[in-house]
């Protein structure tokens, strides 16, 4: 048999401690054994207090003169010591009895260990290729990493404010099981804000709140793909989409894009007119940073509704666009109910934060809210509130005009940068929105991009490919660059050393 003793307290922190009675012998000599075992192996480290003999005896319904007599035995034999007045403890040097350190049994050849079967989902996620991983972090390197905020400007004050204020106010709605859509003061802020910011006009009823826009993304595949449909993406295409449809056993059909977003121009021989899903970023094509043109817009939403296909908008970064007007939404156009929008937090306040959103027909929410309830039931409360607070009030629009100038500096910054350094050997796409852009190199091949990054991270720099996101490498070499968590300075100091290393290549 087995007993769990009760919580006990070890310099303040809470300790759950496994008495193990299984065994041969007498019962002090198993709770002895066990005790030694805790020890050795580690569960019990040197100067850990360790419950009381009445706390075990009572926990584990046996005699505290049992317990007492194995505790005896521990502290003869230099496991553990007494302190007056305070407790038992283990001893801070343990015996080296080496040999008494638990060994991980070994199963019978009659009995092997039976591998579990793993489900066609899960054999699909394992396959796919993970890209998009930052580069760890070391003292002096310069990281151009993307899509990150500068700890600077996120609103530590005002948000840890308005979390007190909500800890404060917690109430049996604070503290219980929320809506699975999500609260409803937050979708009506949301549904306030687009309004206003983007010209959205949306129901809060047919807002569904999700922690980030992968799991939006993850819950559309789930209620929208089934194995074998068609799933259009951009090529290239954000990773965490193209591997949520993959894995939803779909057939991913890549479509190019250019200046002007997705060629539509090419969706009926990619796809022999049919699909059941078309996912795009619009506003800022992913990671190459163009706008998809109205015309194209246009031309992809009567595609969509010649075959009856879903449009997923992906609107990332919508937030932040420098000295050009933001075009209509996809969803403001449709006037067929086939636009699924998405949107998120992380980029505009902080990716730790989790919290986005999904604007979807009315038919398709009932769906995307049992899916979500089925998933985790709800996104966090406590930041739902905060959240809400934070929109209704105004700090989010303070809080955007203010990060919008300092991004729009520090994109200035990098392109005088790249100007002064590389001149007109290289092109730069995706300027004129978000929170990074494209870096082509035209003499520089695709398949020495590897180089350029091994010499750039021996100059202290870490740049990433835009490879990883092409379903079919591109010609040329291509960094995607991330500005929005660097000062000037290192703007400017890594732009110098992506110089040096790209003029050792050459040399």
């Amino acid at each position: 048999m087995a007993k769990r003793t009760r919580s006990v307290k070890n310099g303040g922190t809470s300790l759950d401690l496994f008495l193990s009675l299984d065994g041969a012998g007498g019962l002090r000599d198993r709770i002895f054994r066990s005790l030694r075992s805790s020890v050795l192996d580690g569960r019990l480290a040197p100067g850990t207090r360790v419950p009381s003999s009445r706390a075990i005896a009572s926990e584990n319904g046996i005699s505290r003169n049992t317990v007492l007599a194995a505790y005896d035995q521990l502290i003869a034999e230099g496991y553990f010591e007494t302190l007056p007045g305070s407790g038992t403890y283990v001893a801070s040097e343990i015996p080296d009895n080496t040999d008494l350190i638990p060994k991980t049994a070994v199963m019978p050849e009659a009995l092997p260990k039976a591998e579990p079967v793993l489900s066609a989902f899960a054999e699909r996620a394992l396959k796919l290729r993970p890209v998009g991983q930052r580069a760890q972090q070391a003292a002096g390197v310069i990281d151009f990493w993307y899509g990150h905020p500068a700890v600077d400007d996120v609103p530590k004050d005002i948000w840890r404010k308005l979390l007190l204020r909500q800890l404060h106010r917690m109430d049996d709605a604070g503290i219980g099981y929320g809506a699975a859509q999500g609260l409803p003061a937050l979708r009506e802020a949301i549904s306030g804000y687009l309004q206003r910011a983007r010209g959205i006009d949306s129901d809060p009823d047919t807002i569904v709140v999700v922690n980030g826009s992968q799991q939006a993304l993850d819950l559309v595949a789930r209620v929208m793909v089934d194995p074998s449909d068609r799933v259009v993406v951009e090529e290239p295409c954000y990773p965490g989409a193209r591997e949520v449809f993959a894995a939803a056993g779909s057939r991913i059909i890549p479509v190019p894009v250019d200046a002007d977003g997705l060629d539509t121009s090419m969706l009926n021989a990619a796809t022999n007119g049919a699909a059941r899903l078309i996912y795009v970023t619009p506003s800022h094509q992913f990671p190459t940073g163009g706008s998809m043109s109205v015309s194209r817009r246009i031309a992809l939403l009567d595609w969509a509704y010649s075959c009856g296909a879903i449009v997923v908008e992906d609107d990332y970064d919508g937030e932040f666009r420098y000295g050009v007007r933001p075009l209509e939404t996809l969803y403001s156009m449709d006037r067929m109910g086939q636009v699924v929008y998405v949107g998120t937090l992380s980029k505009s306040l902080f990716p730790a934060l989790r919290i986005g959103f999904v604007i979807a027909p009315r038919s398709l929410v009932p769906a995307l809210v049992a899916t979500k309830r089925l998933t985790d039931r709800h996104t966090p409360i406590l930041e739902q509130f905060a959240l809400a607070d934070f929109i209704l009030e105004g700090h989010f629009e303070r809080h955007l005009r203010r990060v919008r100038k300092r991004n729009s500096q520090r994109r200035s910054a990098l392109l005088s940068a790249l100007a002064r350094e590389f001149g007109k050997t290289i092109r730069t796409f995706g300027e004129n929105a978000g929170l990074n852009l494209v870096v082509e190199f035209p003499g520089l091949a695709s398949d020495r991009m590897s180089d350029l990054m091994a010499a750039a991270a021996a100059e202290g720099v870490h740049v990433y490919p835009v490879s990883s996101y092409y379903a079919a490498p591109p010609q040329a070499a291509g960094l995607l660059i991330g500005y929005a968590a660097l000062s000037h300075d290192e703007i400017n100091e890594g732009v110098r050393r992506l110089g040096r290393a790209m003029q050792a290549l050459t040399d």
